[in-house]
């Protein structure tokens, strides 16, 4: 395993410890008495506004995770301390009431699990109030030495605002009458769309995964809400990548927001079948898009929190619009990292970033070689495109360790009972997903991530005998953390794998990577050459940052904060939360993220519009 630095986070892993249990008695507890048992007892801490009195019922080293239920952000405190101290001045107003615990027969239901041989849990999904909203929660209790059950994991997430409730359900909207009288739907569509005579609340730039799932969840809070996308049409931004694209995430993972995939959906979407799914999505959940039309520029006043934004519609017409938020959702990655070379203008070949890549046809790929720079999931379908069709060699180069997963494997057993067809109602598989804090499922990914390893142990050796280095994560922590911290350096492997073992693709490996472009290839730092025809550079791209700078100036770039990777406490920085501007949200993430935290992102915007927040 490659070491990897060490991040300021990373003190929370060795900071997971276990209670120290009481000794084992012959017969199981009933889990919902426990579980009952605590709530009550937590209740009545909760009710008598003296937060000290939690350490009768949390543990010393306990964690609480926390997303806009106890404030308007995304919370996860570590120590019994930190959980004191957070509460201590909110609980009268926060007025924090356990309801119920989930009923047997349902998703979660008090039950014991064992996450680890020395730890058992009493786990349950429970509902709460606060004096402002509603929201279901997450409890896993471990027994202390003197065989006291107490809490080891608190999750608290919001599901609606008092008031304010979603217009699902029993508030669905009426929809209309047959009176010839006023406008009818299409009529009073086209109205809402163009924004004649309004101005939308939220103005949303992107209209892939992330700005559908926001705009829907928005619109269903009451909130006026537009997305504006440079592209023609909706679901272009998956339709214009490489013809060989497929999700590597399955489908029941995948779902978007209100409207699951059919069950007779493919497993994995094919690219320009998940653009035909998201112009159906946006057409069904009547989303106001304005596509082929740009943002030109965007200044926000303090004085009347509300921005101005010159936007370049498709006729070529220009329209100033001033709405009080303003969302990026252009995805979770930023512009291009587009390295450059010394010697690079005297290649004779083609040489490109992945972003560029569309496909790789036998008019351009026989009798060529080929220089795979990356080994991402971008570098390896590149790869894997070109061999099959036809090119003469294909060479991926590796500066660091990659992880590697089969989506036939490990990638299924990633979502094992929670995200498969045999897994809860998705609502309650995503509080559970989300129960723990991000460094403790780093923490418990090792066992998942060893357990991965020895079922595709064929194919790991496969790989490191052709030369590729595997990596398995900091501290074998595997996937999950690779994508929450980096937002890359991974395979899921659909195919390409299987073409390195075999030595169809072959791996060439340089810590230090290229030293210099020539004309008929590459030198390496370590002084090896590569003969290549078309150099392709699947070096990933900079922070979201960058996009905000390009697309709404320095201005705004300088008030916000880096996207991604975690904070101090554990949570990601700038998404899906306040990101440093008054006003100014970051959304994105892979489809499931999205669906997940398009709700809690929609529940700020909605209190800050409510005036109950001032983020």
């Amino acid at each position: 395993m490659l070491a990897t630095p060490p991040q300021p986070h990373d003190v929370y892993l060795s900071h997971f410890k276990t209670p120290k249990a009481a000794p084992q008695v012959p017969t199981r507890p009933n889990p919902r008495s426990v579980a009952q048992h605590w709530l009550d007892r937590f209740s009545e801490v909760l009710s008598s506004g003296d937060a000290s009195r939690l350490s009768t019922v949390f543990h010393q080293d306990s964690w609480w995770r926390d997303h806009v239920a106890l404030s308007w952000d995304l919370r996860t405190l570590h120590g019994l301390s930190a959980i004191i101290s957070f509460l201590s001045p909110i609980l009268s107003s926060v007025n924090l009431r356990p309801l119920s615990l989930a009923a047997d027969g349902d998703a979660y239901a008090p039950s014991i699990v064992t996450p680890l041989p020395e730890l058992d849990w009493v786990q349950s999904i429970f509902t709460f109030e606060t004096s402002t909203g509603r929201g279901r929660g997450f409890l896993r209790l471990a027994q202390a030495g003197d065989g006291d059950w107490k809490a080891h994991m608190l999750y608290t997430a919001l599901d609606e605002i008092k008031g304010h409730e979603e217009s699902t359900g029993a508030r669905r909207a009426h929809g209309g009458q047959n009176s010839s009288l006023g406008a009818n739907w299409f009529e009073r569509r086209q109205q809402t769309y163009d924004f004649v005579d309004s101005e939308p609340t939220a103005l949303i730039i992107g209209a892939g995964q992330a700005g559908l799932n926001l705009a829907a969840r928005l619109q269903a809070l009451g909130l006026s809400t537009l997305i504006v996308d440079r592209q023609a049409r909706v679901g272009d931004n998956w339709r214009s990548r490489y013809r060989t694209l497929v999700t590597h995430d399955p489908v029941t993972y995948a779902h978007m927001s209100y409207l699951p995939f059919p069950s007779n959906w493919p497993l994995y979407t094919p690219k320009d079948k998940l653009g035909d799914w998201f112009e159906a999505y946006a057409s069904l959940m009547e989303l106001n898009i304005w596509l082929s039309a740009s943002v030109n520029s965007a200044t926000y006043s303090p004085s009347s929190k509300t921005w101005s934004v010159d936007i370049r519609k498709a006729d070529g017409s220009k329209r100033t619009l001033h709405p009080s938020q303003l969302i990026l959702a252009t995805g979770h990655s930023g512009e291009p990292r587009i390295p450059t070379f010394p010697g690079q203008d005297s290649f004779k070949g083609t040489i490109y970033h992945g972003s560029a890549h569309k496909d790789a046809t036998p008019a351009s790929a026989q009798g060529k070689k080929i220089l795979v720079v990356g080994t991402g999931n971008s570098g390896h379908d590149i790869a894997q495109n070109y061999y099959e069709a036809g090119a003469a060699s294909v060479t991926m180069l590796q500066r660091s360790g990659t992880y590697v997963l089969q989506a036939e494997k490990g990638g299924h057993m990633l979502h094992a009972g929670t995200y498969d067809e045999t897994g809860p109602p998705t609502e309650a598989a995503d509080i559970y997903s989300q129960s723990l804090p991000l460094p403790v499922q780093f923490a418990l990914g090792r066992n998942l991530t060893a357990a991965i390893k020895e079922v595709e142990k064929e194919n790991l050796d496969g790989l490191e005998k052709a030369g590729f280095k595997v990596d398995f994560g900091h501290d074998g922590s595997g996937l999950f953390r690779k994508y929450m911290t980096k937002g890359g350096g991974y395979y899921i492997d659909v195919g390409c794998s299987e073409l390195i073992t075999s030595g169809k693709v072959k791996v060439v490996r340089c810590a230090e990577g290229i030293a210099a472009l020539e004309a008929n290839g590459v030198r390496l730092a370590d002084g090896n050459f590569i003969d290549a025809d078309v150099v392709v550079l699947a070096t990933g791209y900079d922070n979201m940052r960058t996009s905000c700078r390009k697309i709404l100036g320095n201005e705004v770039a300088e008030k916000v904060i880096d996207v991604w990777d975690l904070d101090d406490e554990g949570e990601l920085n700038g998404m899906w939360r306040p990101s440093g501007h008054p006003n100014f949200w970051y959304m994105g993430g892979n489809l499931a993220l999205c669906r997940i935290y398009s709700k809690f992102l929609a529940l700020q915007i909605k209190a800050v519009d409510a005036g109950l927040s001032n983020k």
